[in-house]
């Protein structure tokens, strides 16, 4: 399985509470019917002034992803709805093999 995760910041309270509205659904629009989805996580936290965000999505590879992303895999995707509420963001994602995990209550 891969990890793949990324980080986004609001700088109000406001634009945070937006943006999270819209990822509560799905992470990315039509990502839970993509191949090799396994599911994702939704990070929150105050980090001095800004609100930072971090989405970590799962994958059963590197090319279930590339099929999401195109070739240019750890290009982040972002809606242009939701980037109205980011102050700013990582341009690129980052990839993990997840070599074990634990499952939540």
């Amino acid at each position: 399985m891969v990890a793949r995760m990324w980080r986004g910041y609001a700088a109000t309270a406001a634009h945070a509470d937006a943006y999270e509205a819209m990822l509560k659904p799905e992470l990315l629009p039509g990502v839970g019917k993509k191949k090799g989805y396994r599911g994702s996580h939704l990070l929150r936290r105050q980090a001095g002034d800004e609100i930072e965000f971090v989405t970590i999505l799962f994958f059963d590879s590197l090319d279930d992803i590339k099929a999401l992303t195109g070739p240019d895999f750890e290009t982040a995707v972002i809606p242009a709805e939701r980037k109205q509420h980011l102050s700013r963001y990582d341009a690129r994602a980052v990839h993990y093999d997840v070599p074990a995990t634990h499952k939540l209550g």
